[in-house]
C-alpha cells in the first residue's frame, strides 16, 4: 500500500491550494483519513480528519478556511485550503487507516509529505 500526497507549493498570503492524497495497492477498505502538518521546529499536528461516510473534524485554526473531502471510489482525499496565512506553512502529511483484506487488521499509513509555503 502506498499513500502519496501532491499539490503543495508556494503561494502568497490570502491565496489557495488544493492538496490530494491518493492511496494505492492492495486495499480492501479505507476508514478514517486525515491531514496533519509539521512546521519547522514544531511537532506534527492534526489539521482535519474525515470518516468514510464523510463526517469531518477540523481544528479551530483552519475552520472556515480549509475543506476536506474524499472520493471513496478513487481512494483519494483532498484538502482545499483558502485564505492561506504564513502560519500555515508546513509539510502536510496524509494519514489513512487502511484494511487490506476483509478479515485483516486496520493499519495506519502515512504519505511522504508535501511542502506548503505561504509568503507574507
Amino acid at each position: 500500500v502506498q499513500v502519496v500526497e501532491s499539490g503543495g507549493g508556494l503561494v502568497q498570503a490570502g491565496g489557495f491550494l488544493r492538496l490530494s492524497c491518493a492511496a494505492s495497492g492492495s486495499i480492501f477498505n479505507i476508514f478514517d483519513m486525515g491531514w496533519y502538518r509539521q512546521a519547522p521546529g514544531k511537532q506534527r499536528e492534526l489539521v482535519t480528519t474525515i470518516t468514510r461516510d464523510g463526517r469531518v473534524f477540523d481544528v479551530d485554526s483552519v475552520k472556515g478556511r480549509f475543506t476536506v473531502s474524499r472520493d471513496n471510489a478513487k481512494n483519494t482525499m483532498y484538502l482545499q485550503m483558502t485564505s492561506l496565512k504564513p502560519e500555515d506553512t508546513a509539510v502536510y502529511y496524509c494519514h489513512a487507516n487502511i484494511q487490506t483484506t476483509m478479515r485483516g487488521p486496520r493499519n495506519v499509513y502515512w504519505g511522504q509529505g508535501t511542502q506548503v509555503t505561504v509568503s507574507s
